[in-house]
């Protein structure tokens, strides 16, 4: 597309022709590191498919060979922490508590955490929202109730959250993961 730009530019020759040279060295330099990019990527889904964790990673919704590999490769070994809560917020995935009086209030995410991983949840679980928002959620599922209810990047942190515990429930109980049955009321 860009090629056929400057190639129509070539033609009409409006820009000097230094800025025509440097915007096809540009163009040049984008596709080589597409191609690089395309290398990565393969390599990454070729170790993601080698390594029984990644393997195992994969099949929780949202956890793709990125996500999966960052995760064998920058978490703790999941028995550094006693629950699945404890792995969220290590990640930064835990709401903030501010209690007072006896009441409890949870606020914001925290954030303090694990920053590439929590990232890679989020954006995973916000793929699982769009795929969710375009085929429709399964009906009684918890992510219908919580679109239904609740702002879409709100619903992202918390599937972000959930995915997190899960990710530690199977790194700890060494399963795949198996979905949950839709409760019909």
């Amino acid at each position: 597309m860009l090629a056929d730009l400057l190639d129509e530019e070539e033609m009409g020759s409006s820009l000097p022709p230094a800025a025509l040279a440097m915007f096809r060295l540009m163009l040049d330099l984008l596709t080589d590191l597409d191609g690089r990019i395309a290398e990565l990527d393969g390599e990454i889904a070729r170790r993601a498919r080698e390594d029984a964790v990644s393997r195992r990673l994969m099949t929780i919704p949202g956890v793709g060979p990125i996500t999966a590999t960052a995760i064998a490769a920058l978490a703790p070994p999941a028995e550094t922490f006693a629950k699945g809560r404890d792995f969220a917020a290590w990640l930064g995935l835990a709401p903030l508590q501010k209690s007072t009086g006896g009441k409890q209030k949870l606020g914001a995410i925290s954030k303090m955490g694990e920053r590439t991983l929590r990232r890679l949840l989020i954006i995973g679980s916000m793929a699982v929202i769009k795929q969710a928002a375009r085929r429709g959620a399964p009906k009684g599922s918890w992510l219908e109730q919580m679109l239904a209810r609740k702002p879409r990047m709100l619903v992202a942190v918390a599937l972000a959250n959930k995915m997190a515990r899960i990710v530690w429930a199977l790194l700890m109980k060494q399963e795949s993961y198996r979905a949950p049955a839709a409760v019909t009321a």
